[in-house]
């Protein structure tokens, strides 16, 4: 696990959630933690993890994810049985 990686980890399942976290870190960590990800409509992009599914919202002006976003991104991730990297 690269040191990227497990920031933008812990700013996603910390109880503040940055607003500052780009799109490609959140696909990149994704990737790393064996996730499959397909494009959808429009910019929707599905994520399978663990056996679980989520619909994820590509930015379009920016790249930087939005807050409630990243909640359910971390409430995902806890369901999918990530607990620590």
């Amino acid at each position: 696990m690269s040191k990227k990686h497990e920031k933008i980890y812990k700013s996603i399942m910390g109880h503040h959630t940055s607003s500052n976290i780009h799109w490609r870190e959140v696909e990149s960590l994704l990737h790393h933690l064996g996730a499959e990800l397909h494009e959808s409509k429009g910019a929707r992009v599905v994520v399978h993890l663990g056996g679980k599914e989520i619909t994820l919202h590509h930015p379009h002006q920016g790249s930087t994810m939005g807050k409630n976003e990243l909640h359910q991104l971390g409430q995902f991730l806890s369901v999918a049985g990530v607990t620590s990297l």
